[in-house]
């Protein structure tokens, strides 16, 4: 059942490229229903999903290549399903938002459907080799999209990413290794490493701490947290508007997914040790983020650092590992994903009527007449949400994130809820800039908005309201799994009280 998820945009993109004379009208059509069935697909394991049970569900296990640990090891959970959900969404909408005359779409489409197995694969295998072959597998589609399709410095900015991006990978590929070879598991399957490590041959402190520190490096490049995270603004700056809302919606959640099962799910004494200066490590990037973010004058760069700045609080999240705060972290990816969507597309709309995202140039959006009143409302609705308005599912995540964070690190969360009232600072900025005062003359001689553009936008703000109003929804899918996740009792607690009892003896 999940494979289809990673199987069936495979095929879809082959058929693309191998279909002779396929028309670029035709391509996007079987791009779109792809897109669009794998969404519905995925709504329907939502349904057969049970939020009761902790573990992995509707498990697909393969042995593939036995010598090298490597299976085919598939399973949905708590932190994955949700997931897996807005990836299948944010790549319909990229897909539906991209233009009709797009050049060579017989790569272009084919290149997107290639991220989304990627990215579903990802969320969904359960073996470390698994994990990192589909996290490599969306890194050279999106140097492509950005080198190909972005803007004037795109291929400064594609090669950037692609070399951040490369060497994260090598280090989680890395500390991976290492971790099979020092625990000695036959195999590179999530749960026997557990397993292994709560045997006898349970890893020293100082090597889990050597492990962690790889993987917390590698995937910190690709959240991004500071100082890794200059890849990512060139990186949204150049790239197209679809491209953003991937990048910003769902490739980012790469590395907090990872961090959150690999890192704090598999070294929780580690992770304790270093905890307090991961903590601090978030204030840094939520304050640095939401500080450049005041001082942008590209509205899409601006949206950019507010990324990192959000980002933030996922990693606080982490760091408290309370169950209430990775309950909070998880949602927080899901509204982070919803809410940068949002704002991608609707700066994309803006750009396309304006022509500029220079808050000092654009005026007037608002004006009822030529101005762009629906989009700058739904604009208004994400920057709300952003800032962590009641009503939508940015409070109710960033509520869960400091309700779970403040009991174990006081300081650090009232710092990074500073950030909270920076973000309100400069969203309103750029509101009051563009969307009042007096319509520039430049915006008011280019054709109107199509319905094609604002259909995205508008279900992004449903959803987004949905969500604020009904939470439940994911508090049922990841509460279990979160839950489980920190009741593990700390391994090396575990030996070194079975040593002193040998002592005693």
């Amino acid at each position: 059942m999940l494979s289809v998820l990673i199987w069936i945009p495979l095929l879809a993109a082959l058929l693309i490229v191998l279909w002779p004379n396929l028309s670029p009208q035709l391509s996007r059509q079987i791009s779109l229903l792809t897109a669009g069935g794998l969404l519905v697909w995925s709504l329907i394991l939502a349904r057969l999903f049970d939020p009761t049970v902790a573990d992995l569900q509707m498990v697909e296990h393969i042995t593939w290549i036995q010598p090298l640990g490597l299976n085919y090891y598939l399973g949905v959970d708590g932190l994955s399903l949700p997931l897996v959900i807005i990836n299948a969404l944010l790549v319909a909408i990229a897909i539906w938002s991209s233009d009709l005359d797009i050049s060579r779409p017989r790569l272009y489409y084919p290149l997107l459907l290639i991220i989304f197995a990627g990215v579903a694969g990802t969320f969904l295998s359960s073996n470390l080799l698994l994990f990192i072959l589909f996290y490599e597998v969306e890194l050279i589609p999106l140097y492509l999209l950005i080198a190909i399709w972005g803007g004037k410095n795109r291929g400064y900015a594609a090669t950037k990413f692609l070399l951040y991006t490369a060497v994260s990978g090598l280090l989680i590929l890395a500390a991976f290794l290492g971790i099979v070879w020092l625990t000695k598991a036959p195999d590179f399957d999530l749960d026997t490493l557990i397993t292994s490590t709560l045997g006898v041959s349970a890893l020293p402190l100082t090597t889990q701490l050597i492990l962690l520190g790889g993987l917390v490096i590698g995937f910190g490049i690709k959240i991004p947290v500071v100082p890794f995270h200059t890849w990512l603004p060139d990186a949204h700056v150049e790239a197209s508007t679809p491209v953003s809302v991937l990048l910003a919606g769902v490739l980012l959640k790469l590395g907090t997914y990872g961090l959150l099962r690999f890192g704090v799910g598999l070294f929780p004494d580690a992770w304790n040790a270093i905890a307090p200066y991961v903590a601090s490590w978030a204030v840094v990037s939520v304050l640095y983020g939401a500080s450049c973010a005041i001082s942008q004058k590209d509205i899409k760069k601006m949206v950019a650092y507010s990324s990192i700045a959000h980002m933030g609080y996922i990693i606080l999240a982490f760091a408290a590992a309370s169950p209430i705060s990775l309950l909070g972290s998880v949602m927080q990816m899901v509204s982070h994903g919803l809410i940068s969507a949002l704002l991608f597309l609707t700066v994309g709309v803006v750009y396309k009527k304006s022509g500029s995202r220079d808050i000092d140039v654009i005026r007037g959006l608002l004006n009822p007449e030529r101005g762009l009143p629906l989009i700058g409302s739904i604009m208004i609705v994400a920057v709300m949400a952003s800032a962590g308005i009641p009503g939508l599912v940015g409070f109710v995540s960033e509520f869960l994130v400091f309700r779970g964070s403040m009991e174990v690190f006081p300081v650090q969360t009232l710092l990074c809820m500073v950030g909270t009232g920076l973000t309100s600072v400069y969203f309103l900025i750029m509101i009051n800039r563009a969307f009042f005062g007096r319509l520039s003359e430049s915006v008011i001689n280019l054709p109107r908005v199509q319905w094609r553009d604002r259909i995205p936008a508008i279900a992004l703000a449903v959803i987004i309201t949905f969500l604020g109003i009904q939470p439940k929804i994911l508090v049922n899918w990841t509460e279990s799994t979160t839950s489980a996740l920190m009741s593990r009792p700390p391994i090396i607690a575990q030996i070194e009280s079975n040593v002193k009892a040998i002592d005693l003896n």
